[in-house]
């Protein structure tokens, strides 16, 4: 069995303490029902010998009558207690899935950038719900068998001592069979369970990429890789199967040789007249039944390699330090105006070289600021850093005065709102995913925020108005659609610093000034960063930073980068002003 103290089963163990009084009448509940069907194969022998041998008919009647009441009772203590069990245990394992959970909502966006999404759901759905199954099936049988065990062995030893002893003999090599492969199967379970991961990974990344993949005429090349990824899980399905059957079923086998041992030696002590034959038939009911308990407890390391590796993977997960982390006490900011500034700021990826490298920047209150620069210049990361979806390397950013990470993450991204170039678009109406961020939103706020986006016409056209279901990912509806709710849900909510980043980068020339006409009243009154590379939106600025290689190299109005910025200029090479 595994050790006792292996510390992902100890850690584990932390999500049960809570509910150890919800988990005491299931153990009562299993005590009884264990104990009451000790008693049936006893009544064999009472049966054989007081019933049939003494042709005692009332006997009889007796002893039928307990056998079907202690059966009844037993049932029913044994479905209360794997009821009870099967709630409770529902209810850890969801708050091992909510734990889960939040941690990945902690997570950064780098850490999104590196890990394959397939790989994290099946740790938090196929991982989670393996242990629930194992929980669920074999820890309650694990009590019974246990209970079972111990009785068993009890009334052998009662009824015949030097029988009990002779059905040991095989034993030992059954010990050593379970220890010979525990070590292989655990290995293989966490194989099989990799190999399950990277069939979700490969059928999340082509089916969201199936325009890319049908446009490529790469359907055929797709199932090839599809058969061989599910190849490669079959062959790690069937190792551990094997390996199953070794650890499990290969000391049951042995086991069940005691048996033959044990039908030779006592029918040969009956025929001699040693033992009765009513001690023998109850003898050998007990010794059937010792097999069930001393096989699943063998078995149940199957279940327990499976449940540990899939702990080992969670865990995992778990222990991926979030980058952004809350301060404690946190500084209150009820009242935003709405300043930013950007003191010795650096950051890097981790890949060589600096995204930022020492960028010094003061944002005032209400300003609206664009910043231009070449790809790759850091751009994005400014807003990510912003919003504290990442913390600086060096470097701090204050907003009106307070450093981001004195503030709570909820203050922040209540203050903060970032539009992004692909924004996310629930599957859901038009209303909830422009409410997203503010859920207790009247009608009226919401066709507000609508109309500010200049997404009130294509509302009136849709069939259902703002209840409209804008399909997975808002695929009904085009790319700057997405752009211009995202918007709207920006809008919405309120915030004292907005930033779009690349937000029109997808709008045609038209869409874009049908934005562009309500930025005025988004804009009004409010901190705005425009991250873009279209002049339209530039000149929406009262003023322009140009980044390049990390670095503000350029500051000032729009009218004076024309004609004197260098770097500027070098970026809109072919954009004639007029």
């Amino acid at each position: 069995m595994p050790r006792i103290l292996d510390p992902h089963f100890k850690r584990a163990l932390g999500f049960v303490r809570p509910y150890a009084w919800s988990l005491l009448p299931v153990l009562l509940f299993s005590l009884m029902g264990t104990g009451l069907s000790l008693v049936l194969p006893y009544l064999s022998k009472l049966l054989v010998d007081d019933a049939l041998g003494a042709q005692n008919f009332d006997a009889l009647l007796k002893i039928v009558g307990l056998f079907v009441g202690i059966t009844a009772a037993s049932f029913l203590t044994n479905v209360l207690s794997g009821m009870r069990y099967t709630r409770v245990s529902a209810d850890i394992l969801f708050d091992m899935r909510l734990d889960l959970y939040r941690h990945l909502q902690r997570l950064s966006p780098r850490f999104y950038a590196k890990t394959p999404l397939g790989d994290v759901v099946s740790r938090i759905n196929g991982d989670i719900g393996e242990i629930q199954r194992v929980t669920a099936e074999a820890t309650l049988a694990w009590m019974g068998q246990l209970i079972a065990l111990v009785g068993t062995v009890g009334m052998l030893i009662y009824l015949d001592m030097r029988l009990f002893v002779a059905g040991l003999i095989t034993l030992p090599p059954a010990l050593f069979a379970l220890l010979r492969y525990r070590r292989q199967l655990e290995d293989r379970v966490r194989d099989l369970r990799e190999r399950s991961a990277d069939i979700g990974t490969f059928l999340i990344e082509t089916l969201q990429g199936m325009r890319a993949v049908v446009g490529s005429n790469a359907q055929e090349r797709e199932v090839t890789r599809f058969r061989g990824k599910n190849d490669s899980f079959v062959d790690a399905l069937l190792s551990m199967r094997l390996f199953t059957y070794l650890a499990g079923g290969l000391p049951g086998l042995l086991l069940t040789t005691g048996t033959g041992v044990v039908f030779l030696y006592g029918g040969y002590r009956v025929i001699s007249d040693e033992i009765t034959l009513g001690t023998f038939v109850a003898f050998m009911a007990y010794q059937m039944r010792l097999m069930a308990p001393i096989q699943g407890l063998m078995g149940l390391y199957s279940n327990l390699a499976t449940a540990r590796a899939s702990l080992v993977r969670v865990h995992e997960l778990l222990d991926s330090p979030p980058e952004v982390v809350e301060a404690e006490p946190t500084t209150s900011l009820p009242v935003c105006a709405g300043k930013l500034t950007l003191e010795g700021v650096h950051y890097g990826f981790g890949r060589g070289g600096e995204v930022l490298a020492g960028v010094d920047l003061v944002i005032p209150s209400g300003q609206v600021l664009a910043i231009v620069g070449p790809s790759g210049s850091g751009k994005s990361t400014i807003a990510d850093l912003l919003s504290r979806q990442l913390d600086p390397d060096e470097g701090r950013i204050l907003l009106d005065g307070h450093d981001l990470c004195d503030l709570s993450l909820w203050q922040v991204r209540r203050h903060v709102v970032v539009v992004e170039q692909s924004p996310f678009i629930f599957h859901a109406t038009v209303a909830e995913n422009v409410r997203y961020a503010r859920p207790s939103a009247t009608e009226a706020d919401v066709r507000e925020a609508i109309h500010a986006a200049g997404l009130a016409d294509l509302v009136a056209s849709m069939p259902d108005d703002i209840t409209t279901v804008v399909g997975e990912r808002g695929s009904q509806i085009s790319a700057g659609e997405r752009q211009r709710v995202a918007i709207a849900r920006a809008y919405l909510a309120d915030p004292s610093v907005l930033i779009f980043d690349e937000a029109t980068g997808a709008l045609d020339p038209a869409s874009e000034a049908a934005v562009l006409s309500g930025y005025n009243a988004l804009m009004r009154g409010r901190t705005t960063v425009l991250i873009t590379h279209r002049i339209d939106l530039a000149r929406q600025a009262d003023r322009v930073v140009v980044l390049k290689n990390g670095r503000v190299v350029e500051d000032g109005p729009l009218s004076t980068l024309e004609t004197e910025g260098t770097a500027f200029r070098d970026i809109f090479l072919d954009v004639r002003t007029s």
